[in-house]
Parts: C-alpha cells; sequence; structure tokens
C-alpha cells in the first residue's frame, strides 16, 4: 500500500496552496484518509480527515474555515485545499490512511511528507 503526497511549496501569507494524496483503490474505498503536519521538534498533529464517501470532512480549530479535504474517488486522490495560509501554517504535511471504524492507530498507511512554508 502507497501514498503518495505532494503539493507543498513556498508561499506568502494569505496565499493558497492545494496538497494532494494519491493512493491505491483499496485505500480509498474503505478507509478514512487524513491530513496531519509536523513542526521540527514538535509532536505530528491533525489537521483534517475525510471518511469514504467525501461528504464530510473534520478539521482541527486552528484550520476550520481555511481548509478543506476533499476526495475524488475516480483518481484515488484526496486533498487538501489550504487558503488564507498564515506563517503557523508552516510545517511538512503527511497524508495517513486508516480503515473505517478503526481509531489512528500506528498501523496506519503514511505518505512521504511535503513541506508546506509560508512566509513573506
Amino acid at each position: 500500500v502507497q501514498l503518495q503526497a505532494s503539493g507543498g511549496g513556498l508561499v506568502q501569507p494569505g496565499d493558497s496552496l492545494r496538497l494532494s494524496c494519491a493512493g491505491s483503490e483499496r485505500i480509498f474505498s474503505s478507509y478514512v484518509v487524513g491530513w496531519f503536519r509536523q513542526v521540527a521538534g514538535k509532536a505530528r498533529e491533525f489537521v483534517a480527515s475525510v471518511g469514504w464517501s467525501g461528504d464530510r470532512g473534520i478539521y482541527a480549530d486552528s484550520v476550520k474555515g481555511r481548509f478543506t479535504i476533499s476526495r475524488d474517488s475516480a483518481k484515488n486522490t484526496v486533498y487538501l485545499q489550504m487558503n488564507r495560509l498564515k506563517p503557523e501554517d508552516t510545517a511538512v504535511y503527511y497524508c495517513r490512511a486508516r480503515p473505517i471504524g478503526q481509531n489512528w492507530t500506528s498501523s496506519d498507511y503514511w505518505g512521504q511528507g511535503t513541506q508546506v512554508t509560508v512566509s513573506s
């Protein structure tokens, strides 16, 4: 099982960026997919997640109203649209997948990180 994250970059405060997480059909038909982020020296934190139907996203308070998570089942891809970016959004972003109905655990699948840097 592989997850491929992409879309990071260097942007200015207030800009937008879209991250993509591509994976196998098996993952995206029966897994919850989420985005997590990590700043050096700090624990990885939850950003957003979306269920298999893609009709409801769950967000961390820090990104609510600015980020939108969505999934395209035809492309087996989950997106994280990040608007009104702030310097504190700077982190390495990871996508993660877990089976529906289970909690996030150490057995989950992870993609490689993609760096997002928000700086003027």
